[in-house]
């Protein structure tokens, strides 16, 4: 356990002290914008890989007994979750992770409408939904902080567009979306709906394979 929690406080920093916005301004500054992001980003996917592999290589300490019945909570909510990502990423939106804000219409907000930050939101319910049925110490640890994270990206995502957009724009635009959460539904798109199902097909046929496990009840 010692290597994962390791993994996990190296990971939590790295993301942890770049949030802070005096600390962030210096390396763009230093690095420029483009080398920053392109840096963050590997260095991210690295520290991931590790807690990945240290996952893995931790030993098994049961907090609580598997039961048939726990596979039902992600096989319900991954769908939900799968849809979000997908939509999330595919849709223009200038509040938070996807597609950016070119193309952004708030006339049709889409997902966005539904919520600001869909693709966080789909990692929240994907994680959240993974700690039940695996009721390890390992796993209350990787997917508790991959929840947390999840948890604290909507308002740190909106501090730095607030900051980007200025106060009044930021207002501006969120109230241009604000009460369209039923239009936004209509509005996903039957593309983005059925790219997230064919998501959820793909995990529930390779998870079998690739993480050793089938989600499906048996």
């Amino acid at each position: 356990m010692t290597h994962l929690l390791i993994a996990v406080g190296v990971f939590i920093a790295a993301h942890a002290i770049p949030a802070y916005r005096p600390v962030r301004d210096g390396l763009v500054r230093a690095l420029g914008e483009v080398p920053y992001v392109v840096l963050y980003t590997v260095v991210s996917l690295g520290l991931a890989s590790w807690v990945g592999y240290a996952y893995l290589e931790a030993p098994f300490v049961e907090l609580w007994p598997f039961r048939p019945w726990q596979r039902w909570l992600p096989l319900l909510v991954m769908p939900v979750s799968c849809i979000l990502l997908v939509a999330g990423l595919s849709a223009p939106n200038p509040f938070s992770v996807g597609a950016g804000s070119k193309r952004w219409d708030p006339a049709r907000p889409g997902i966005v409408a539904v919520t600001r930050h869909p693709v966080m939101w789909g990692f929240v319910l994907w994680s959240g939904a993974h700690m039940l049925p695996n009721g390890d110490a390992a796993s209350l640890v990787l997917f508790g902080l991959l929840t947390g994270l999840g948890l604290a990206g909507p308002a740190s995502l909106d501090a730095k567009r607030r900051a980007k957009m200025g106060e009044d724009e930021w207002r501006r635009q969120v109230a241009e979306i604000s009460g369209k959460t039923l239009a936004g539904l209509g509005g996903i798109g039957w593309a983005r709906v059925l790219g997230g199902l064919l998501l959820y097909g793909a995990l529930l046929h390779f998870h079998g394979p690739v993480i050793g496990v089938s989600p499906l009840p048996h």
